[in-house]
């Protein structure tokens, strides 16, 4: 089905061609980072339990560890769950010619759908050497059918790469990655609703894109112009071109949730780690001057995909949850993941007050102890 708009072989195929080879390892080298990235996940785990109080998996599975092409595979099949709403819409709506089903329309499709999986292939190539880790929300249903809750994913040659760039501690850089991948377990499955709230406003996004052959023609006319002025310096993305006015409501959404996921796991990374990770201190600030470096291409690569949107998230949410914990405790701010409602607005993450009040109420708590955090993380 999907396979009309997008030729996922032809995207598995690009990327894997195209990306960078990783950093050069022995294979002995190699099985020991994979174990010690295994091991460090599950100690990773009961501290992010044990820290934030959520009630996530007790005895989850242990994580992933992939290498560059590996992770290309896991996040092609992950689009595919996620399109596959938007790809029935157009197949409902097709239209004669504009989409490929005119006469010789078979030819087009087949052209214009390998274009597109080059195209996927192209950034999943550009992504894979940047991605330390992710929690895979969206996974192909296993062997029975059933929808699989997730998977915690780890890149071992770009965690590798990033360490021996930083000339950090491995054992604790690598602890350090886990922290934060775990927060992110901890929280889509410590939370029962909020995997498929994210599905939703994902799909509600997607379905929201306006299939009008005219209003695409906008989008794309839009889109090249960003591309343009990115290259002369300017500060658009390509998130904000193509979107539809519909998606951008859900888009406040997204973001909003997004921005507390990655904040929260940075705060627990950096909170966690005194304790755990001696070099913490180093590791973040090096960490900070690495995310917000690059040569002007990279910036412009990373501006133009809204990847420094992304970056903007870490920082503002990690400046929310430790307001919010500063204030209330750690209690107190998991009052968060109670339902939908009590999530933070797009203004709240910026003015955390705000949300104390509607959730919490007036209330006037002392501070409760908080770990100090590096000043450069905000």
């Amino acid at each position: 089905m999907s396979a009309s708009m997008i030729d996922w072989n032809t995207a598995v195929q690009a990327g894997t061609r195209l990306v960078r080879p990783g950093p050069q390892v022995s294979h002995a080298e190699a099985r020991e980072v994979v174990a010690e990235l295994r091991d460090l996940s599950a100690i990773a785990h009961g501290h992010v339990r044990e820290f934030t109080g959520m009630a996530s998996e007790v005895d989850p599975a242990p994580a992933t560890v992939v290498d560059r092409p590996g992770w290309i595979r896991a996040n092609v099949d992950g689009f595919r769950v996620v399109l596959e709403p938007l790809m029935e819409r157009m197949q409902e709506r097709r239209t004669s010619g504009f989409l490929g089903y005119g006469p010789g329309g078979v030819m087009v499709q087949a052209v214009g759908s390998r274009v597109t999986g080059l195209q996927v292939g192209g950034l999943l190539a550009y992504m894979a050497s940047r991605v330390l880790g992710q929690y895979e929300l969206f996974l192909p249903p296993d062997p029975e059918g059933r929808a699989p809750t997730g998977r915690l994913t780890l890149v071992a040659p770009n965690i590798v790469h990033v360490e021996r760039e930083l000339e950090v501690d491995p054992h604790d850089f690598r602890l350090w990655v886990c922290l934060h991948e775990e927060t992110h377990r901890a929280q889509f499955t410590g939370v029962p609703w909020l995997r498929e709230y994210v599905q939703d406003q994902m799909t509600e996004f997607l379905l929201a894109s306006d299939l009008d052959p005219g209003a695409l023609l906008d989008r794309i006319r839009d889109a090249a112009d960003v591309v343009a002025d990115a290259i002369r310096g300017g500060d658009g993305n390509l998130i904000d071109a193509i979107q539809s006015p519909e998606q951008r409501a859900v888009l406040d959404r997204l973001t909003a949730v997004m921005t507390l996921a990655e904040g929260h796991g940075d705060f627990v990374m950096d909170a966690v780690g005194p304790e755990v990770v001696p070099s913490v201190q180093k590791i973040r600030s090096r960490f900070q001057g690495r995310r917000e470096g690059g040569s002007r291409l990279d910036k412009t690569v990373r501006r133009l995909l809204g990847l420094d949107l992304k970056m903007k998230q870490y920082a503002e949410g990690a400046v929310f949850v430790r307001a919010v914990v500063g204030e209330v405790g750690m209690a107190g701010f998991n009052e968060v993941w109670t339902s939908p409602e009590t999530l933070p607005t797009h203004a709240e993450i910026a003015e955390p007050a705000r949300w104390i009040e509607r959730v919490l109420g007036p209330r006037a708590v002392d501070a409760p102890d908080v770990p100090e955090l590096p000043a450069d993380d905000s």
